[in-house]
C-alpha cells in the first residue's frame, strides 16, 4: 500500500494547544516542540496531507510570539516543491468560505508541498464582529485549509448544513466532513431537532456511486457522558460514516473503536501536550497515520518522542499503614517517598523519548481524616527536579455516591470538571444552591463570564451592566411619563425595575424552546458594541465606570439632586439613545451610550452659532410640559469638561454644550434626546442585531 498510487495517506492529530504555558520558563516550548515533531513525521512518512481536529491554539487570542512560532513551523514544513498527489473535486468556495475560495496548494503564488486541513476547537473558535478565529490568520497566509466553520442560521436552535471536502487520489475517493466546535448543549439539541443538521452527500457521477466514497468526519466536542445534555452521543452521527476523528478529549485512545450498531469506527488521538494533570493525560501520546485505499483503511499509531514525561499517582492516606493521622511528619515522609519514586521512574531511558526532560509529577491525595499540607512549600525541595514544583500535590476527599433517576451511582468528583465549566453548568449551580439573582440576570452573567474567561474580553462585565442599566432606564422613562416619581423613591424604583426584568428574562428563557444564546451570535453582537465603543474616543472606560458606580450608590445627601433653576432649560440632560432589546438579540448599549456622549461634545462646538431664540423656545417647551415643583429632579453635579471637548457658555445653552452626567441617578434614569423637533415624529421600532451570511448552498 505504501507505494500504491491509489493509497491516500493522512496524518491525524488533535489538540496541539500551541502557546500553552508560554510564560513558564520550563514548559513554554513544549507545545511547539510536539507540533514540530508532528510536522516532521508528516514529512518523513510522505503523507498526502495533515488532518488536525481542533484546538490548534490554546488561547482564543494567541500572543504574537505564539503566532510567529506557529507560522515559522508551518512555513518550514509545508512550503516546498514536493508534488501534491491528490485533487479536491468538490465546490471549494463552499468548503473554504474565505476571500480566495480554493485549497491552498492550488494558489499559483505558493509552493505548498504539505497541505494541512483543520477545523476549530473550543479554544480557538470564531468570535467578534467578523466571526474570525486565529486559524483565519493562518488561512489568510495560505498555510492551512480551514474548513468546518458553520454559520448558525434559522430560528430556534439553528440549522447547519455540513458539506464534505471531496478528495480523490487515483481510484480512492474520500469525503471529508468537518464540524467545528459548537456549544455542546446547543449541538445536542440540534441533533435531536429534525432537519437542524443536514449532511450533504456526494452526487452520483459516471462510474462512481455514492457508496464508493470513504466518509470521514472530524469534530471537536465533549464525549464524556457525565451530563448527557453537555456531550454528543456517538449515535447522533449518521450511519453512512466510515471513520470518525474525535477531538477535544485529551486522553489518547488512538486505536479505532467500533460503535455498536452504527457501522463506523472512532479514533481519539488526544492532545499532544498535557494541559490537565490528570490520569488520562499520563498515557503515552500518539498520532495516527491513516492509509486509505478504496473502502478499506489501515491505522498505524506513531508515538511522540518529544513529549515531556508525566507521572501520575493516587494516594489514600487512611489506607497507608506507615502514616499517623496525628503526625504530620509521617505524612510528609510518605509523600516524599512517592515523589522520589516517580522521579526515578521517569528518568529511566525509554525508546519513546528523544532527550531527558524534567518530568511532570502529580499526586492526588485523599486526605479524609488528615490535615492538608501546603503544596507550594512541599514543592520547594523539588525545584530543578520536576517541571511543576508548585502543584505536585492536589488534595481531595472521598466523594459520596449519589443515586440518579436511572439508578446509576455517580461520583460527586465527576459532577464538575473545572476545565469544562460552561453556561448551563453555572445555571445549574445557581439553581441547586437556591441563589436568587435580583439585580442582574443569570443568562447575562453567564455570557459575560464566558467571554471574560475564554475570549479575554475585558469589557464583558461592563457591557453586561450597561445593557441592564439601559433597559432599566428605558422602563423608568416610560413610567415617568405616566406617574410622578419623587426624588427619594428613585433608588427603590430602580431596584424594583431591575428585579422585574430579571424575572421576565428567567420566565422567557424557560418558555423558549430554542437556545437563544449561541456563542457565535453573542460574540458577534458584543463584538459590534465593543468595536463601536473603541472607535469613539469621547470618554474613557475608567471614567465611565467610575460614573456608573457613583450613580448606583444610595444618596448620602441631597447635594447630588437639585431642582431646575428658573433660567435653566429644564430638559433632562444626556442624549442616551433609547434602543429596545429584541428577543434573541443583544442591544448595543455601549454604542448608544458612546454616541450620546459624542453628540453632546459635537453640539458643544456648535453652541456659539446657535441663536438665543432657539434656546429660549426649547426652554419654553419643557416648562410648559413640566411643573417646576413636581418635575423629575435633574442632575446638578458640575464637572469640568474633559480635554478636547467644547465647553458650554451661558445658562441658556448649557443643555446643548454640557456632557451627560452619569454620576447622578436622575440623569441616568431620565436621559432623553435633546432635539425637540424629533419628538413629534413617529419612532422607529428598535433595531435587531442580527447576522446573515445568506442561505446555505446545496448540491
Amino acid at each position: 500500500m505504501e507505494d500504491d498510487k491509489d493509497t491516500l495517506r493522512i496524518l491525524v492529530a488533535t489538540d496541539c494547544h500551541l502557546g500553552y504555558m508560554e510564560k513558564d520558563e520550563i514548559r513554554r516550548f513544549d507545545s511547539f516542540e510536539a507540533f514540530e515533531e508532528i510536522c516532521s513525521l508528516a514529512k518523513q512518512k510522505e503523507v498526502d496531507f495533515v488532518l488536525l481536529g481542533g484546538d490548534l491554539f490554546h488561547e482564543n487570542k494567541p500572543s504574537r510570539s505564539t503566532l510567529v512560532k506557529t507560522i515559522e513551523i508551518l512555513r518550514r514544513y509545508c512550503l516546498n516543491d514536493l508534488p501534491v498527489k491528490f485533487q479536491v473535486v468538490s465546490d471549494q468556495t463552499v468548503n473554504f468560505p474565505n476571500r480566495f475560495g480554493h485549497v491552498n496548494y492550488e494558489d499559483p503564488h505558493f509552493n505548498v508541498g504539505l497541505p494541512v486541513f483543520t477545523i476549530h476547537g473550543n479554544h480557538d473558535d470564531p468570535a467578534g464582529v467578523d466571526n474570525l478565529s486565529a486559524i483565519d490568520i493562518l488561512s489568510a497566509c495560505n498555510l492551512v485549509n480551514y474548513f468546518g466553520k458553520m454559520d448558525l442560521g434559522g430560528s430556534g436552535v439553528g440549522q447547519i448544513a455540513v458539506h464534505p471536502v471531496l478528495v480523490k487520489k487515483g481510484t480512492t475517493t474520500v469525503a471529508l466532513y468537518g464540524l467545528g466546535n459548537i456549544r455542546d448543549e446547543r449541538l445536542n439539541r440540534m441533533f435531536q431537532t429534525p432537519h437542524s443538521v443536514q449532511w450533504m452527500r456526494p452526487e452520483s457521477q459516471e462510474g462512481l456511486s455514492v457508496s464508493d466514497w470513504f466518509n470521514i468526519l472530524v469534530l471537536h466536542q465533549n464525549r464524556i457522558k457525565t451530563n448527557p445534555k453537555s456531550a454528543i452521543n456517538e449515535h447522533f452521527l449518521p450511519r453512512f460514516l466510515d471513520f470518525v476523528v474525535w477531538g477535544h478529549e485529551h486522553e489518547c485512545l488512538i486505536d479505532p473503536q467500533e460503535v455498536p450498531g452504527m457501522g463506523f469506527h472512532i479514533t481519539q488521538p488526544g492532545s499532544s501536550v498535557a494541559t490537565s494533570l490528570i490520569d488520562g493525560e499520563a498515557k503515552p501520546k500518539h498520532v495516527l497515520l491513516l492509509e486509505i485505499k478504496g473502502n478499506q483503511y489501515r491505522p498505524n499509531k506513531i508515538p511522540l518522542m518529544t513529549v515531556r514525561p508525566f507521572e501520575y499517582a493516587e494516594v489514600v492516606l487512611k489506607d497507608e499503614a506507615d502514616v499517623d493521622p496525628n503526625d504530620q511528619a509521617s505524612v510528609l515522609e510518605h509523600l516524599d517517598k512517592i515523589v522520589r519514586n516517580l522521579i526515578e521512574k521517569s528518568s529511566q531511558p525509554t525508546a519513546s523519548r528523544s532527550e531527558a526532560k524534567l518530568p511532570l509529577v502529580r499526586i492526588k491525595v485523599d486526605y479524609s481524616g488528615f490535615s492538608t499540607i501546603n503544596p507550594q512549600r512541599f514543592g520547594q525541595k523539588y525545584v530543578g527536579k520536576v517541571a511543576n514544583p508548585q502543584d505536585i500535590l492536589i488534595f481531595s476527599k472521598a466523594a459520596k455516591k449519589r443515586q440518579t433517576t436511572t439508578g446509576e451511582n455517580i461520583d460527586e468528583s465527576e459532577k464538575l470538571r473545572p476545565e469544562e465549566l460552561n453556561q448551563q453548568t453555572i445555571e445549574a449551580l445557581v439553581a441547586e444552591n437556591n441563589l436568587k439573582m435580583e439585580i442582574l440576570p443569570v443568562d447575562d452573567l453567564d455570557i459575560a463570564l464566558h467571554d471574560f474567561v475564554s475570549k479575554d474580553d475585558k469589557t464583558a462585565f461592563y457591557a453586561c451592566l450597561q445593557r441592564n442599566l439601559d433597559e432599566t432606564r428605558k422602563k423608568l422613562n416610560s413610567e415617568a411619563e405616566k406617574f410622578k416619581i419623587e426624588e427619594e423613591d428613585i433608588i427603590v424604583k430602580v431596584g424594583e425595575c431591575m428585579q422585574e426584568r430579571v424575572k421576565e428574562i428567567s420566565l422567557r428563557s424557560k418558555g423558549d424552546t430554542g437556545l437563544a444564546s449561541s456563542t457565535q451570535n453573542l460574540d458577534t453582537t458584543r463584538g459590534k458594541s465593543v468595536a463601536a465603543e473603541s472607535s469613539l474616543n469621547t470618554f474613557s472606560d475608567d471614567e465611565d465606570t467610575r460614573e456608573l458606580l457613583l450613580g448606583t450608590r444610595s444618596t448620602r445627601s441631597t447635594a447630588g439632586f437639585t431642582r431646575p433653576s428658573k433660567d435653566a432649560t429644564g430638559a433632562p440632560r444626556g442624549g442616551a439613545s433609547k434602543r429596545g432589546r429584541g428577543k434573541g438579540s443583544l442591544k448595543q448599549t455601549t454604542l448608544s451610550f458612546s454616541q450620546s456622549r459624542s453628540s453632546a461634545a459635537i453640539r458643544s462646538e456648535e453652541v456659539d452659532s446657535s441663536s438665543d431664540e432657539d434656546a429660549a423656545n426649547e426652554a419654553n417647551e419643557v416648562v410648559e410640559n413640566s411643573d417646576p415643583e413636581d418635575s423629575f429632579p435633574q442632575s446638578g453635579r458640575k464637572r469640568p469638561a474633559p480635554r478636547g471637548r467644547g465647553r458650554a457658555r451661558g445658562t441658556s445653552t448649557a443643555k446643548r454644550g454640557r456632557k451627560a452626567d452619569t454620576g447622578s441617578m436622575p440623569s441616568m434614569v431620565m436621559s432623553k434626546d435633546d432635539d425637540s423637533d424629533e419628538d413629534d415624529k413617529p419612532k422607529k421600532p428598535p433595531p435587531r442585531v442580527t447576522r446573515n451570511y445568506g442561505a446555505v448552498k446545496r448540491r
